[in-house]
């Protein structure tokens, strides 16, 4: 496959047109506090089972990604120690049993450089993939994601992780607003919520593709490891002359 090509990956609501060398693989806050027994998101009183069923389908996608040399970025929500960067109303919202800082069983509670906040051991980033600690739902807020994108040349986010209706989709929604092309994998993003799930990737593919593309990870594998039946945009546009 050659990266600086243009291929086409079937996608809602129409065709993603992918160019591997600008685009770069965004896997949003899989993280032990939300995906593992015992972390924030079971302390809230969800089933970390619907998070969990993406481990296996964003494995196969990173190990892709990985393989052809592009470019892997991950986040992970969370706030620092002293808890300076955390609004009251945010630590407040939910009244669970236990708040953003309180002790866990996996530390303190979406704190960085605590247990619950590292990424799972079976998306460990690699020492050359960015790690982009957010305090705020959407990756772009208050990171340089923004800046590491652009340095990179990065113009497309295929877009993973969780939950999709909160993190993942506020996200997309900024990264629309900078002019990213964005197209969510719907078996790597996952909500403790099913009917909001749906209600997020409708949202996206929406009103001719409002806020980007939604597909399927086997059709992204598809483009990326199948070289013999892979062909760039321009031969196919010539063979149909």
């Amino acid at each position: 496959m050659n990266p600086q090509h243009t291929f086409s990956i079937d996608a809602e609501p129409y065709a993603f047109e992918f160019t591997p060398a600008r685009c770069a693989l965004l896997i949003v806050d899989m993280q032990r506090d939300f995906l593992e027994p015992g972390g924030f998101g079971e302390t809230l009183g969800n089933d970390v089972a619907p998070l969990r069923r993406t481990i296996a389908p964003n494995q196969k996608l990173l190990a892709a990604w990985r393989a052809h040399g592009l470019q892997v970025m991950h986040t992970r929500e969370g706030h620092r120690p002293d808890l300076m960067d955390l609004p009251p109303a945010k630590r407040l919202r939910g009244r669970g049993t236990r708040l953003i800082g309180d002790l866990g069983p996996l530390g303190r509670i979406l704190i960085r450089g605590e247990p619950g906040n590292e990424i799972i051991p079976q998306l460990a980033p690699l020492p050359s993939e960015p790690v982009i600690d957010k305090p705020g739902k959407g990756a772009f807020y208050a990171t340089d994601l923004h800046a590491i994108l652009q340095n990179r040349g990065i113009r497309q986010l295929v877009v993973t992780g969780v939950t999709t209706e909160v993190c993942v989709h506020t996200t997309v929604r900024e990264a629309n607003d900078r002019g990213y092309d964005c197209l969510v994998p719907e078996d790597c993003v996952g909500s403790y919520f099913p009917d909001l799930h749906a209600a997020g990737l409708a949202m996206i593919k929406s009103q001719g593709g409002i806020f980007g593309w939604v597909s399927h990870s086997e059709k992204i594998l598809s483009v990326l490891n199948c070289d013999s039946g892979i062909r760039s945009a321009d031969s196919l546009a010539k063979e149909t002359k």
